[in-house]
């Protein structure tokens, strides 16, 4: 990994925390997402003109990343409606990167090196320290459907990661995969809310329309350098190393959602810090 990949997959960290933030803030889950989803559908047709159609091989991928990502929506959404901010995000990104290392062994034939592995596992502690403190540090009882949901939203981004990593390889265009999955997978939350909603959509979505396609685009920043990065490194410490998204969304929980930042969360950025100079190393 070089130092570019890295800045890029940093810089979607940030943008990354930002959207999630933006869809905890807005109070109805399902308006959030209806904006964000639909809004990256939008961005989408207005990319594709621009940029080379993927190629033959690529579509297979682009289509089960878009069911994938269906389904990442509706946990998150669950994870957001049962759990703290500070507390599903950090557990749903927190167990990404290890499946990663898994998945990416298994279908593309990317076993860590020594350096790479030692960068992931330090940051996967950092990470897996900070989720189970925000369980510990809650005050409350474990609420286990909370961490269910949170978990299981974690499997599926690490699912939809290695799809999109080897279809954004086959594709031949990081920006022409980029916004043909956001035209695939953001149909699917409007056209729900449109039928549950039954004419009601509009002024449903108008109160957070401008915040609202503010996450959209952070949300299309944020994966399309990622899928670039996918093109240039391995998938396991790109997705480690995007996980730093947790530490940034710690800090917007902190300072706008009035949680809990603390002595565990710097412990954790500075392990994941750590886990970055190995990965960098390796690179």
């Amino acid at each position: 990994m070089t130092p570019l990949v890295a800045a890029a997959v940093l810089l979607a960290a940030v943008t990354h925390a930002s959207w999630n933030a933006i869809a905890h803030h807005i109070t109805d889950k399902l308006v959030g997402f209806t904006l964000i989803s639909g809004g990256g559908t939008l961005i989408g047709l207005l990319l594709a003109p621009f940029a080379a159609v993927p190629a033959a091989g690529a579509w297979p991928y682009l289509i089960v990343s878009a069911l994938i990502h269906v389904g990442y929506y509706a946990l998150l959404m669950r994870s957001f409606r049962l759990g703290d901010f500070g507390q599903a995000y950090p557990i749903a990104r927190g167990t990404a990167p290890l499946v990663v290392t898994v998945l990416a062994a298994l279908f593309a034939g990317e076993v860590p090196d020594a350096w790479q592995a030692a960068g992931i596992a330090v940051s996967c502690a950092g990470l897996t320290g900070l989720a189970l403190w925000g369980i510990r540090g809650s005050g409350r009882r474990p609420d286990w459907p909370a961490i269910g949901a949170a978990l299981a939203t974690g499997v599926s981004i690490a699912a939809y990661t290695v799809v999109d990593g080897l279809g954004v390889r086959a594709a031949g265009s990081s920006l022409g995969y980029t916004a043909w999955l956001m035209v695939l997978e953001g149909v699917a939350v409007p056209l729900y809310a449109a039928y549950r909603w039954r004419g009601e959509l509009p002024s449903k979505l108008r109160p957070f329309a401008a915040v609202g396609l503010l996450g959209a685009a952070l949300s299309v920043a944020a994966y399309g350098l990622v899928l670039w990065a996918q093109t240039r490194a391995h998938l396991a410490p790109i997705s480690a190393l995007r996980e730093s998204s947790i530490i940034v969304g710690a800090a917007i929980g902190a300072l706008f959602f009035k949680e809990r930042f603390g002595a565990p969360r710097l412990v954790a950025a500075g392990l994941m810090v750590v886990g970055i100079g190995l990965m960098l190393h390796a690179g």
